[in-house]
């Protein structure tokens, strides 16, 4: 039974579908706890509605050190001995010691198709630029910022009519989709991180990830 912890911080949607694909199906693998860095986030009551352990470690705490504010989630963390960490809408840039710690166990889902649109605003920006197509990428978590390697991909049409938030809603669709599967290849082993490339089935992922039907 696979470990995961699963960090959060706002309203956890990405998370409720975690918890209903993975936590509470027959896939080997057990959400043992929920983080978030503020203390009204919504997934925490999510959490707490499903059975999870769950904590907040407030971030606003450690406005001025963030070494000091990773080191306690460090500590946190491996109090859940986790085999995975999923960042889910986890808000805070992580320093580059606590994403070395965990480098090859901690993946994130961010709102483009990177390497386009690192950081944020990520739908206006695509708006504004013409782009016909937007979506939404899992990546394992590296020190560059939005630049680990992509593990899959799923693409959303942009429309003449569109505003941010349509095209938000759109790509959430599919955030719902992929997240879980990503996470289920890793639990069965197919998914992994070697030498700074994503992994898969023993067969390097190229720059967009893993494309298929599944």
């Amino acid at each position: 039974m696979k470990r995961i912890v699963v960090m959060i911080s706002g309203s956890g949607s990405n998370l409720q579908t975690l918890i209903e694909q993975i936590h509470l199906t027959d896939v080997d693998a057990e959400i043992v706890g929920v983080i978030a860095n503020k203390p009204d986030a919504y997934g925490l009551t999510r959490a707490e509605n499903a059975g999870i352990a769950n904590v907040c470690v407030d971030s606003s705490l450690y406005a001025n050190d963030r070494v000091a504010y990773d080191q306690l989630l460090i500590s946190t963390i491996e109090q859940y001995q986790p085999d995975l960490i999923v960042l889910a809408g986890f808000m805070r840039i992580l320093t580059d010691e606590f994403v070395t710690h965990y480098l090859g166990q901690l993946i994130n889902i961010h709102p483009s198709l990177l390497p386009k649109y690192k950081g944020l605003n990520t739908h206006q920006r695509a708006m504004d630029n013409g782009d016909s197509e937007h979506g939404v990428s899992v990546h394992f978590v590296t020190p560059e910022l939005d630049d680990g390697p992509v593990i899959l991909q799923a693409k959303v049409p942009i429309f003449s009519d569109d505003d941010a938030d349509m095209l938000a809603q759109r790509v959430q669709v599919q955030e719902h989709h992929i997240y879980p599967l990503v996470v289920k290849w890793f639990v069965e082993g197919r998914l992994l991180m070697r030498s700074g490339k994503a992994v898969m089935d023993d067969q390097c992922l190229g720059p967009n990830g893993f494309a298929s039907d599944e």
